[in-house]
């Protein structure tokens, strides 16, 4: 999740603990059941010290949740992916996963607007011995991926790409992420619930940056529903995750 300034100071006051977790579930017993039985006993230590790391960070509301790391890592061994993009760093938890998961030639190519918090998580990521895999680049994504899309050669080239990023620029990212990725490829769209905001009335009481940014989570919700170049697979995980694979 990405979130500006601004709506950063609107958030400060409640901690990780007071949101319960990053999940729709609605049982806090039901969630927790989940990372005891099925992630946390699997979680890489590196992960694991990243995690604890982030959720004593004041915006840890950023962060990836274990349960989608774990999820990611599945996705990317499953497609046997080696070349991966990801759109929203923060301090690295998907992306460690990502990097844990590619095969040792395995690239990611890591893009956010701000090294200050991926720098947070770096001497983790190094002690997982995976940072040669990792190509991270500070700014704006669009820019890069325009930059990426003016040569032919990149088209098509992407195994995986994973977007965490501003709401406000995820159909923009779509189209242009459907050019890169390969067909058979994946694509998933992180926070496309949006704390469960997408199916309330518009007058229904939610914080201002999720009123704010809801109608461009529904704007690429839609979107992605009618786009015949992918599949895809809306899941309950997190704030939700959509993954989309391209299928020309």
């Amino acid at each position: 999740m990405a979130i500006n300034n601004e709506e950063k100071q609107e958030i400060k006051p409640i901690g990780h603990n007071e949101l319960a977790h990053k999940s729709l579930l609605q049982s806090d017993a039901l969630y927790q059941y989940i990372l005891e039985t099925s992630v946390f006993p699997r979680e890489h230590p590196c992960l694991k010290e990243l995690r604890e790391m982030t959720e004593k960070h004041p915006w840890n509301l950023m962060a990836t949740p274990a349960d989608e790391g774990q999820l990611l890592s599945l996705l990317i061994k499953l497609i046997n992916a080696k070349n991966t993009l990801e759109i929203g760093v923060f301090t690295g938890y998907s992306l460690l996963s990502t990097a844990l998961a590619l095969p040792s030639d395995g690239k990611v190519l890591a893009l956010d607007v701000s090294r200050e918090y991926y720098e947070l998580g770096l001497p983790i990521i190094e002690k997982a011995g995976v940072v040669d895999k990792i190509d991270f680049r500070e700014g704006p994504a669009l820019p890069v991926l325009d930059e990426l899309i003016q040569d032919e050669n990149n088209k098509g080239t992407f195994d995986f790409v994973f977007v965490d990023a501003d709401k406000d620029n995820y159909l923009n990212y779509h189209k242009r992420v459907i050019e890169l990725v390969k067909i058979g490829g994946l694509i998933g769209y992180d926070n496309t619930l949006w704390s469960g905001s997408v199916a309330a009335p518009a007058d229904a009481p939610m914080l201002d940056y999720i009123k704010r940014l809801r109608g461009y989570v529904i704007e690429l919700n839609k979107y992605l529903a009618q786009d015949s170049r992918i599949e895809i697979c809306q899941l309950p995980v997190g704030d939700g995750i959509t993954l989309c694979r391209r299928i020309n």
